[in-house]
């Protein structure tokens, strides 16, 4: 098909839901329609200014970059036009047909139909130009890319029902214009004093003009003028002064940098003067993207260098396991023409980079002060914040103080290794920690036993990433971390001298069963050995001091690895009467089935899979028909 021909194409399917979602979901808060289009029309004059740094000639027609707003009220629509990059035929496609991102339909299946619930998973995802299609009934843009010829422009024209027509158009001036011819309940856009009045409430802090037409009456024998009116202040945000900038306006420039919906739970705006010049906003979203876990989703800064748009997701300025944060970078060292590449080998990046991260956790302490936002952080970002104990080795200690945690005390992930410290017993000097699958299986494991007897807290961690997180987190505050179902239980001081001598005394008196259940158990059990652990159950098993942990397995078997072969340590507990019953056994072959159903019944404790479950039942229900007898 010839390009000079009108042609009509179908929206991807992620978008036709999108756009019904947005139309319903959205429609309590209409008016982001301007903010969301203004916000791309800035972008679009960002990434010219951009482009003439190596082309000057993109500039030379049209050198000042303005974004300006008209109406008509008669036939009730509004213009919005930018002098900007522009689009040719193939980014209009792209642009306005399809969604390109990663994950899109993986997100559209999290929507759950309840409107306000899926408004804020709109917001999260960011919709941009769709939202015109809240009050519109009808969108037209006209657009031409910088550097194309008159005769290249482009119209794309929707009413937002699954289909859209493009055609070749002549375009005076590059950038793009677009025209939403309003609904009948929208009516109220289509006039000046509600434009300015949206315009100043979302976009005040864009750094460049956005001009509202004026209206001007018409004298007789005169034709009506046109005159434009700047209606923001105009100038970067972050360049001003901390002590002018409201709180409304710190919160309104996230929303327009993280194309986010919601207010961020908080922020810091940083200028740095000496050997390196440059000013930062960070801030920490309140909600987590659909696409954190991805790893290669975009993420990073807005790096400007003295005022000009560089780059969209900078990454070369925060750790991975910062990803989550939003903002702007402006450096006053870096040069113009600085490209991702250059970044990576740059010094004067790593010491930003250092210092950044820097700011992000001392932000994130202040946080930590405010238990109840605090903890809407942890909920959103608190696995990926663990992630960083393994790659930050220089700020650990920081990291591993914004930690929370669920412990013998508290049942939610809201213990902080400070508050472990501060309620330690008198002699203890390690922290205790039992790593399992669930909860409610940690809870109830029996390498719990002697701390409940004792009253030592323990803290309980069951996310995926936590046996990683504690291979790189070896202490806290000068002391040791221990894993309660590894290697020997030394508890140092809070063992008494009568425990002590009471444990060598049965490891002692149970010398001769432990040989023998070594030797039915020979296959399975590395060791048998008489338990410091229990004092309720008869056995228990436990991994040995550089042994693989059974959720550090199943990560490599989903990644499809094998694990290497090892084989647990056999606790027993020479005061259970389960024990005693075996001691007394003279039947080997008796003996033997017995020591196996203990030894699968630790297993299952541990929370780990038997490898044949089938022949535990018939042993279970062989015993049980003797006791029947």
């Amino acid at each position: 098909m010839s390009q000079a021909e009108k042609q009509t194409l179908g929206f991807q399917t992620e978008v036709k839901q999108l756009l019904h979602l947005m139309v319903h979901a959205l429609y309590s808060n209409r008016e982001i329609f301007l903010r969301e289009l203004i916000s791309n029309a800035s972008d679009a004059c960002d990434k010219l200014r951009f482009q003439a740094i190596k082309h000057p000639a993109l500039l030379e027609e049209d050198p000042d970059l303005k974004v300006q707003i008209s109406f008509d009220e008669k036939a009730n629509s509004i213009t919005l036009e930018d002098n900007g990059i522009g689009m040719d035929r193939d980014d209009v496609i792209a642009n306005l047909g399809t969604i390109a991102r990663s994950g899109t339909s993986e997100f559209l299946k999290q929507l759950t139909g309840d409107e306000k619930k899926d408004s804020s998973l709109i917001g999260q995802f960011g919709v941009g130009f769709y939202s015109a299609f809240i009050v519109a009934e009808e969108v037209t843009v006209e657009t031409r890319k910088a550097g194309a010829a008159l005769a290249d422009g482009v119209r794309w024209v929707s009413t937002g029902d699954g289909e859209f027509t493009i055609e070749p158009v002549e375009k005076a001036g590059r950038g793009t214009r677009i025209t939403l011819k309003l609904k009948e309940d929208a009516k109220e856009y289509a006039n000046g004093f509600r434009l300015r009045n949206v315009i100043q409430k979302y976009s005040d802090h864009i750094g460049l003009p956005i001009q509202l037409l004026k209206e001007t009456e018409e004298k007789e024998g005169e034709e009506a003028t046109q005159e434009w009116e700047t209606v923001n202040k105009a100038n970067a945000l972050w360049t001003r002064a901390k002590t002018d900038i409201t709180e409304e306006e710190y919160k309104e420039f996230y929303k327009h940098v993280a194309h986010d919906f919601e207010d961020p739970l908080t922020w810091s705006h940083n200028k740095v003067e000496g050997k390196q010049e440059y000013t930062s906003l960070l801030y920490v979203p309140k909600r987590a993207p659909f696409d954190l876990y991805q790893r290669e989703a975009p993420r990073g800064l807005k790096l400007y260098v003295q005022r000009v748009f560089i780059l969209d997701n900078a990454e070369q300025f925060l750790p991975l396991y910062l990803r989550f944060i939003k903002g702007v970078i402006d450096s006053s060292d870096l040069p113009l023409n600085i490209s991702r590449e250059i970044l990576q080998q740059n010094p004067q990046i790593d010491s930003m980079k250092s210092a950044l991260t820097k700011r992000v956790l001392s932000m994130l302490e202040k946080l930590s002060k405010d238990d109840e936002k605090y903890q809407e952080f942890w909920k959103e970002f608190g696995q990926v914040l663990k992630e960083g104990p393994g790659e930050d080795f220089a700020n650990r200690e920081k990291i591993a103080g914004l930690l929370r945690f669920s412990s013998t005390q508290n049942s939610e992930q809201q213990v902080s290794l400070g508050q472990y410290v501060e309620r330690m017993q008198e002699g203890q000097d390690k922290i205790y920690y039992l790593i399992g699958e669930s909860l409610s299986q940690v809870k109830s494991s029996p390498h719990l036993e002697v701390f409940r007897k004792k009253g030592i807290e323990v803290l309980l961690l069951t996310d995926r990433i936590d046996e990683w997180l504690m291979s790189h987190l070896n202490e806290f505050d000068g002391k040791e971390m221990v894993d309660v179902a590894r290697g020997d239980l030394d508890l140092g001081e809070l063992d008494s001298e009568e425990d002590k001598k009471a444990q060598e005394k049965a490891s002692e008196e149970k010398k001769d069963l432990v040989e023998r259940v070594k030797k039915a158990l020979d296959e399975r059990v590395s060791e048998v050995k008489v338990s410091t652990r229990l004092t309720d159950s008869p056995a228990v098993l436990v991994l040995g001091a550089d042994d693989m942990g059974v959720q550090m397995r199943k990560i490599l078997e989903a990644a499809g690895q094998k694990a290497p072969d090892t084989k647990p340590i056999l606790e027993i507990n020479p005061e259970h009467p389960l024990i005693g019953r075996l001691e007394s056994e003279s039947r080997e072959e008796r003996f033997s089935e017995l020591a196996q159903v203990l030894c699968d019944q630790a297993a299952l404790a541990a929370g780990e899979t038997l490898e044949d479950p089938g022949q535990f039942v018939q042993r279970l229900n062989r015993l049980l028909m003797e006791l029947s007898h």
